[in-house]
């Protein structure tokens, strides 16, 4: 994937393609990306030739920028409003000066983005919603002559070492001056990296198989202590007494605990409080981490795990210059469980070993883990609550690593992240009786996983990793895209697979339930596939 500030080397060196982009709050990321792509279009430009997008630092959170982003493997630079309003622009609106002080977000964010020197390629195009222009710095190259020569360039190849195909712009275009909301044919090797689970259920009364959060949670001694904490809601949080909970059940300092607002905080605080030069990211997996690293401008190169080698990690595949690497355990979609070895063996001086352990939980004994491991250079394990204590709506999470780390992450944090209602969730699930009660469902997640896993070996068409040691399992099936629709048509909601960097349109993941459940997933699944056939 290209590096900050670099191009494609068919480009050649120095040479930066912007994107500049303004948009209404909620514009969403087809109408962004249709509109980005008729620009490039227009100049000719392939979409490899973009190194980042740029914008008023008030939408650089906007998902429908971030996911276009995202798409094009590009940061997204934010400028604050008078920044922006000291760039002289060619087309200024009186209407977005008043809103911003700029007389064009999407002219001024291009052009500051490519530096000085930088012309723009595309002026500003507006759909309802967005406005978008294209700024190119290209200094002159001996032998070459126009200057649709040097922004085009080849229209073969990629960067070496990348893990994607390159982007394609399928015709016809989206008309740059269209009003209407777009759809956009994206092509399949692309990835929603801010699609999850929960997504699949919103709005409709469906058994949830999309969700890995255990069923019948919280538990009613785990809803009372979290009530009991409402008379405390006038004084602010006070994390000391989770923090020291937290520190006892992994035998651990404080100092090298922080507790967050879910893991998913955490994954953002690394991407801000971190230096980092070159991340990369272990796919299939949680995509959460990918995103917050392109959202706070980093380029992320992703190492695929392969269907062939049981989606299992070899260490010798990540690349020795990585400073900052993440992988899950178990890993989610997968469900496979590394070997607490073969992660350590990432471990390096300089570098930061982030190991996303939200599900380690509901494996029995927790082996594998390393979350009170100190003595791997550089290492950061995450946990959540969420999915063993039926706790996703409360948000409650930590992060367990050297103190210098945890102070840096801690700088990053706003005061008071964590609720009182959610400190004391923290805390009450440290006690002994609450490892206890999670050792147990573990097992009990163990032989409802069994029950399922033999129940899909009698279908022709699925394939099942089998090696699953989470609360979850993955399935191939050609045509899953087609048995999700089916699947939800008889009340049962799977998580479609696509979504991971690493996977396609043939694969569901698919949460463990009790056996009643699974039986009756079966039979729908059963009468999905005679109708696919």
């Amino acid at each position: 994937m290209l590096t900050d500030g670099a191009s494609p080397a068919h480009l050649g060196p120095g040479r930066r393609v912007v994107v500049g982009v303004g948009s209404r709050a909620g514009a969403p990321e087809a109408e962004v990306l249709g509109l980005v792509r008729a620009a490039l279009a227009e100049a000719g430009l392939p979409a490899v030739a973009v190194t980042a997008f740029a914008t008023l630092d008030l939408r650089a959170g906007e998902p429908g920028i971030l996911a276009a982003a995202a798409w094009f493997g590009v940061p997204v630079r934010a400028y604050p409003s008078e920044e922006l309003a000291r760039v002289a622009v060619p087309h200024p609106s009186a209407v977005a000066r008043a809103a911003t002080g700029s007389g064009s977000v999407a002219e001024a964010a291009a052009l500051r983005g490519a530096g000085p020197g930088a012309e723009l390629v595309v002026e500003k195009r507006k759909t309802g919603r967005v406005t978008c222009a294209v700024a190119a710095f290209l200094p002159i190259v001996p032998g070459e002559v126009t200057v649709e020569e040097r922004l085009s360039g080849p229209t073969g190849g990629y960067i070496g070492g990348d893990a994607r195909t390159p982007p394609t712009c399928p015709t016809p275009l989206p008309s740059p001056h269209a009003t209407a909301a777009m759809t956009i044919d994206i092509p399949a090797e692309t990835h929603d990296l801010r699609h999850h689970g929960d997504a699949e259920v919103r709005d409709e009364k469906l058994i949830d198989l999309a969700v890995n959060v255990r069923t019948h949670t919280p538990p009613l001694w785990l809803r009372d202590r979290i009530a009991a904490s409402l008379t405390e809601l006038a004084a602010y949080p006070d994390g000391r007494a989770a923090r020291a909970a937290v520190a006892s059940r992994h035998d651990l300092p404080t100092r090298r605990v922080l507790l967050t607002s879910g893991a998913a905080e955490a994954f953002v605080l690394l991407a801000r409080a971190l230096p980092v030069r070159r991340a990369v990211v272990v796919h299939p997996q949680f995509t959460e981490p990918e995103a917050a690293l392109v959202a706070a401008g980093h380029t992320v190169d992703r190492v695929l795990l392969r269907e062939e080698d049981g989606f299992r990690l070899d260490p010798a595949a990540v690349p020795e210059d990585a400073d900052l690497v993440i992988i899950g355990n178990p890993t989610n979609p997968t469900s496979v469980l590394h070997p607490a070895a073969a992660i350590a063996a990432l471990a390096r001086p300089g570098r930061t070993l982030v190991v996303d352990e939200a599900f380690m939980d509901a494996v029995p004994g927790e082996r594998e883990s390393l979350a009170s491991r100190t003595d791997v250079p550089g290492l950061v394990v995450l946990r959540s609550l969420t999915k063993t204590w039926g706790l996703a709506g409360l948000r409650v999470g930590y992060v367990l690593a050297e103190p210098g780390i945890i102070a840096a992450l801690e700088r990053a944090q706003p005061l008071w992240p964590v609720s009182t209602p959610a400190l004391a969730a923290a805390e009450a699930c440290m006690s002994r009786a609450a490892l206890a009660e999670a050792e147990d469902a573990a097992h009990r997640i163990g032989v409802d996983r069994a029950h399922l896993l033999a129940g899909l070996v009698e279908f022709d068409e699925v394939r099942a990793v089998a090696a699953a040691e989470a609360p979850f399992v993955l399935v191939r099936i050609e045509g899953a895209d087609q048995i999700r629709e089916r699947l939800r048509a008889r009340g049962f909601a799977a998580r479609r697979g696509d979504t991971f960097p690493g996977l396609d349109r043939n694969w569901l993941r698919l949460a463990v339930r009790d056996r009643v459940t699974t039986n009756r997933f079966l039979q729908a699944l059963d009468q999905s596939l005679l109708l696919l056939g």
